[in-house]
Parts: structure tokens; sequence; C-alpha cells
């Protein structure tokens, strides 16, 4: 096949500027071909070359004694002790899961669960927030079954549960979804395992799936808005198969075991491009490859779609030179397609080579991590004073709270998500120790006393209205969240979802995000240690609110002593951590009651946040159960913790300070907890409150069949937790 002439047409349908194109002249000191034109597009794409987002990653902290390694590679890892590590990550499918939700969320699980076993690690736990628009609207109903069922598909499929989450509904998700997953494994430490191509003269060798034409420009679909064309994109999203992915998983960590690999790396986005060219920039070395030799699923393949293919279920390995045979001996016996394409090369060039004649011949380090880099221009939305601004006497306080209350447990934000979990296969490998549905997800470390915890977190509201608060109110509960668990938070991932960084006002929205998330971490003593960014959710010139997604592990040295957020026995005290304020700005109440998004989000003082943290963590032993305060407040998060326990309560909030009383009941002030606690252990966990310095309130005491709040509420626990579980189907069935 003649391949096209490089034309200005043709370099801007590959999504590169004028002067993108200038520099890749500058580079090759010639025209590229057409494949060298297609590997420049994807592997300088936002998606693949973090260009506009990078220069401000310097603001996170990424170390602690306890990081085994931070950002870089296809995971972060942390120690855990015994000898064993965790690897984790989060990535975004967002793009794909739009235009074809089911394989677009299935693909985005089968490529994340490959970044951890590429670590050397067992994948044991999955993790999801999604973002629909409202599901009074039939298409976000279709794509929120799709996705669903893709993240259950896949996952249950290749064993590895699903063990929590969080789902929310908003206008600004219409036209832009979000599908961020994540996933969390365990390995030896001097197991580990990462993508670099050592040792010239070692073999380069495919394995997996053979490559087809699926997936070709997903990440330059991934870097663009959405227009009225989007469905026509659908043959840029992959196609997954969870058996062969199981197969992969398998043959590799046996190929692990056994000492063949050198290095590998997931043949994830821009498929084998990104994976062979990123190996030999890590390396310092030169990789030299013959696609020729590639299993093709398709009659006709060229250079150009090989390279750009996203095909699923492949993986790109060095082996150790008189080891290969070995190796692919071991991905045989497992059906699946190995031969040996090529030799990691001392001279830093990547060359692809197509029978015989060099068809690519690029500087590896040119594309792996010398892309364009962009300071862009950002600039406060000159809209964002009056956002802000919120008058609470024009607001009127209802009458009926009970009305309120009820209204905000059934708002899809708040509602159970069982609907939803309960499709996911959370049980399997019989390590999770929590359903779904408590502050954060736990399992146990087999062949230990420890667990881990993981909990996905983002209040985009809070993000639209300040973003560098919201940031840091992201960081703060996904930590607040683990540590009501019982876990020490050690560390995070995140997806930053963002609309179009070409635009100031949302280039300042990320950059503000960015800020706020490095100063909870460090306050928290939570480093960054890996990530995705997700640009240009944006449709139509509509951008999604800021959803900076943090993903937040924590370790707990003895798992039995855990912590959920349902009550436990009556006559427990129940007792209140925290300071409130009135504060409405930016809550679920005022959006829901009122109809309003405005105003400034809580406070938030994060040198208090370690101290409350720290204070549950060691006051573990005292307690019965934990829950952190968020949407809905102080009202919600009671009757959340009685439904879970099945069991009423009864409150009296006049010790508690907030002048108005819908602020008192449903405001999100910051880092606050309620716990319950037998009246015995009282006496010991006020003292453990003074020496954190962490304000209590004794607020009243667990039992009956009803929620009593301070005379405002009063309301069978029956007709809550009715409201609670069965809103959510309601919505999904269109009714």
């Amino acid at each position: 096949m003649k391949e096209p002439e490089i034309t200005e047409e043709l370099v801007r349908e590959h999504g590169l500027s004028g002067e993108e194109y200038n520099k890749i002249l500058d580079i090759l000191g010639r025209k590229p071909t057409f494949t060298e034109l297609g590997i420049f597009s994807v592997m300088w794409s936002e998606h693949c070359s973090y260009k506009s987002s990078r220069l401000h990653f310097r603001n996170f902290p990424t170390g602690a004694p306890w990081v085994v390694q931070g950002p870089g590679e296809n995971a972060g890892i942390i120690d855990i002790g015994g000898g064993l590590c965790a690897a984790f990550k989060m990535e975004s499918h967002n793009h794909p899961s739009f235009i074809e939700p089911y394989q677009g969320a299935a693909t985005g699980v089968g490529g994340i669960l490959r970044d951890i076993f590429t670590m050397g690690a067992r994948p044991v736990a999955s993790l999801n927030s999604l973002r629909f628009g409202p599901l009074e609207e039939p298409f976000q109903r279709h794509l929120l079954d799709g996705v669903v069922d893709g993240i259950a598909g896949y996952g249950n499929c290749i064993g590895v549960p699903t063990v929590g989450g969080e789902v929310y509904f908003h206008p600004c998700y219409s036209g832009n979804i979000l599908v961020n997953v994540f996933n969390l494994g365990i390995v030896k430490r001097e197991k580990i395992f990462t993508g670099t191509a050592s040792g010239v003269g070692n073999p380069v060798i495919y394995v997996g799936s053979k490559t087809g034409r699926d997936g070709i420009h997903g990440v330059t679909m991934a870097s663009e808005e959405f227009t009225d064309d989007a469905a026509q994109k659908k043959p840029n999203v992959q196609v997954g198969d969870p058996f062969t992915e199981k197969l992969l998983l398998e043959a590799c960590l046996e190929a692990m075991d056994k000492g063949l690999i050198v290095g590998i790396q997931d043949m994830g986005g821009a498929g084998l491009t990104s994976s062979s060219s990123e190996m030999a920039g890590r390396a310092g070395t030169g990789i030299e490859m013959e696609i020729d030799k590639i299993p093709p699923r398709e009659k006709g393949m060229i250079p150009y779609e090989f390279m750009l293919s996203e095909s699923q279920e492949r993986m790109l390995i060095v082996a150790e030179k008189e080891k290969e045979e070995e190796l692919l001996n071991i991905f045989r016996k497992w059906d699946l397609e190995a031969v040996v394409i090529g030799r990691v090369t001392g001279d830093g060039m990547h060359r692809v080579k197509w029978h015989g004649e060099v068809v690519s011949e690029i500087p590896a380090k040119k594309i792996s991590s010398e892309a364009p880099l962009y300071d862009r221009h950002y600039r406060r939305p000159e809209w964002q004073g009056e956002l802000q601004r919120l008058d609470l006497s024009e607001i009127p306080v209802p009458k009926d709270m009970n009305e309120v209350l009820l209204k905000l447990l059934s708002s899809p934000n708040i509602a159970s998500k069982e609907l939803i979990w309960t499709e996911y296969d959370y049980m399997v490998r019989t390590n999770t120790m929590v359903l779904p549905g408590s502050d954060a997800a736990l399992i146990r470390v087999k062949g230990t006393k420890k667990a881990i915890a993981m909990s996905v977190d983002c209040a985009s509201r809070f993000c639209y209205l300040d973003p560098y608060t919201g940031g840091a109110l992201a960081v703060a509960e996904a930590a607040r969240n683990v540590a009501c668990s019982g876990a020490k938070p050690l560390a995070l991932t995140d997806n930053l979802n963002f609309g179009n960084p070409e635009k100031p006002e949302v280039m300042w929205q990320f950059v503000e995000a960015v800020k706020g998330i490095g100063d909870a971490c460090r306050a928290l003593e939570t480093p960054v240690i890996g990530g995705n960014v997700s640009f240009y959710n944006e449709t139509k010139g509509h951008a999604i609110y800021p959803t900076p997604t943090i993903g937040m592990v924590g370790l707990l040295e003895d798992a039995e002593k855990h912590l959920t957020q349902g009550f436990k026995g009556d006559g427990d005290v129940i007792v209140l951590l925290g300071n409130t304020r009135e504060e409405l700005g930016g809550s679920e109440y005022l959006a829901v009651v009122h109809g309003l998004e405005k105003g400034m989000p809580p406070k938030l003082d994060l040198e208090f946040e370690k101290r409350l943290q720290s204070l549950i963590i060691e006051a573990v032993p005292l307690l019965r159960s934990a829950h952190d305060l968020s949407e809905g407040g102080l009202a919600a998060a009671i009757a959340e913790s009685a439904i879970s326990g099945g069991m009423g309560a009864q409150v009296d909030l006049g010790a508690v300070t907030a002048t108005r009383p819908d602020a008192l009941l449903f405001g999100e002030s910051a880092s606050r907890i309620i716990i319950s606690l037998k009246r015995d252990n009282l006496e010991g966990f006020y003292a453990a409150a003074k020496k954190w310095k962490v304000p209590v309130q004794e607020i009243g005491k667990t039992g009956g069949d009803n929620l009593m709040i301070s005379g405002f509420i009063n309301l069978p626990l029956e007709k809550i937790t009715d409201a609670f579980r069965g809103s959510l189907g309601h919505a999904l069935s269109g009714r």
C-alpha cells in the first residue's frame, strides 16, 4: 500500500500544531514518513505526553520512607512490611466509555489490571469512580447500564473483585461521562519489575493477543473535545477479552517468578509505540523492531496500523539473551501468541522495520520523555467571584426537616448504590472484609494480620466553586475515609479530569486544584505516587466541573481491629468529632432543596485534619463505628450509620454550634466524624481526644426503631431505609 503524502491537512488531522510539526522536522532533519507522523501524533498527544500538565506536578510530594516506586512507572508502589508491597494506580477511560459504554469501561478495567501485573504484582482489588448526567435522561441511564455491565463483565470474568467506589450524577457530565478505574495488587519486594529495555542485544518479545485495527488513535481521540460526530469515533474504541487477559496475567507472573524477564510493559494507550519507546527511553537505550513478525488479526495491515493499534491484552517484554525460548514456551503453554520481534540496541534510536525496510527511525527520548512542554496561560474566570457569593439571609429555612432528610437520602448522589455494586463480584479471592458502601474498602493481606484500606473521592461541586480548596478537600476526605476504617493513610494516586487546557479558565482550575492537592498531601503525609490526567472532557464548549479524583490507600496492621460506619449495639454513645459551622456553600442540600450551586466550599484546616485522623486511628480499640461526614451533612451521616447498623438513634444537637437549623443538620463542614462506642470506653476516648486537641461532643445514643434528632427529625428507621435504598432503582427505571 502506498503511504499518503504528508500534507498540512494530514498533519492537522493527526492533532499536531504547525509548531510541533516544525519541531519534528528539526528532530528528523527531513519529512516524516506516514508511520513516523502517526508515532509523533500519539506520543505527543495530551493523553500520552502530559504536555499541558507535567510542568505543574513539581508541586506534588512524591517521596516517603514507605514509597518504593513513585511516578513515572506503570504503577506506584508502597512498602507494607513483611517483605510485601502494594502496587496501585488509577486511569481514565472517559471518551471511549461515552462512545461505547460496555467496551469503553471493560477495556479501562483491563488496562489498569495490566498496569498492576506489569509491576510483578497480582491484582487483588478494584474500585471505580463514575460520573454521569442526570438519570432523568434516558441516554444517561443507557450509559450507566453499559458502563456497569462493562466493569462487571471484565472484572468478574478475570476474577478480581470490585470492592468499592463512588457514583455521582450532574448535568455537567451529560456530554462527557467519567469512568475512572483503580486497581491494587500485592507483590514481594524482591519481585518488582519495571518497564525498561535494558541490556544491549537482549531480545524484544511480543506476547498476548493478535494485533487488529481496533483502538487506532484512541489516545488522540482522548486528547480532543467532542463535537457532533462523537458516535462516529466507535472504531477508536478497543475491544476487550477478559479470558485472554487472565491467561496473560498468569503467564506473565510465571515468567517473572522464573526470572526470565528484564523489563515489561503493557501495550495500553498508543499500543506498541508507547510501550517500546518508553521502555527504551527509561533505560537510555535504543530498540529495533521488525513488526512484520507481529501476528495480525486482520488482513492488509500496514506498519502505521501495527504501531498505533490499541488492541487489548498485549505486552512487550525484554528478556535475557539466550533465555527467550524458555520464556516463549511459557506463553505458548498458556495458549498465547509470543514472538521475538526485535532487540535492544545501544544507539538510543527507536527503529521500526517492515520486511527489512526501515519505516521509522526516531530518537527514543524525543517521543518518550521529551515531548513538547507547555506553560499554558491561565486566569481566574470573571464569573468566579459571583459564583462564590452566597447570602444565606436570602435562603429560606425549610419548615419540614423530615421531608428534607428524605429528599436528600433519595438524591442519587447520596442514595445507596447497592443496585450497582451487586453487579460486581466483590467477594472473589476471599480477601474482602467490608462490603461496598462503607467509608473505605478493606481487604486482608493473606498470610499476614494486615489489611489494606482504599477509597476514591472527589466533591466536584466544591472544585467548581473553588478549585484549590476543592482539591485539598478531596485529599482530606479520601484520607479521612481510610482513617475511619482504622487504617493509616499512606499514599495516593489521582485521576485529574478537566476540560480543554487550551482555555485559560480551565487551565486555572487545573493549576489551582493541583496546588490544593499538593498542599493537602504534604500536610497529611500522603505522597502522590502515580496518576493520570484526562483533559478535553468538554462537548460543544461545555466543560465538566473540575474533577480531580483521589485514590487513597492506607494500612491497618491488625485486620481484626477495623471499623465500619454502621451502629453496632443498643445503648452505645454517639459522639461528634470536629467543628460544625454555618457552611452551606456547595452542599448537596443547597443544590437539591434550593436549586443553587453557589458559595464557598467548607473551610479546611489541614493541621486539624491530620490530628483528627490520628485520633481515630489511635482510638480504634475503643470504638464500635466511625463514619465520615460528607454529602448531606450530620443528619445524613447519622441516618447512614443507622441504616447500615439496622437500628435507630436518639440525638440531641443542643450543644453543637450552628445558627441555622438547616446548616446544623445538612451543612458539610469539613473534618468531622461521628463515632459510636460503649459508655465504658468514653473516658478513655475523651483522654485521647484531649491529647490530639480534637473537640468532641456527646450527641446521643443508638437503639430503637426511629431516628430522632433534636426535635427537627423524627422518622421510622424503615422509612429512611426505603428512601435510601429504593430511590436509585426508581431513577434507573425512569420512574
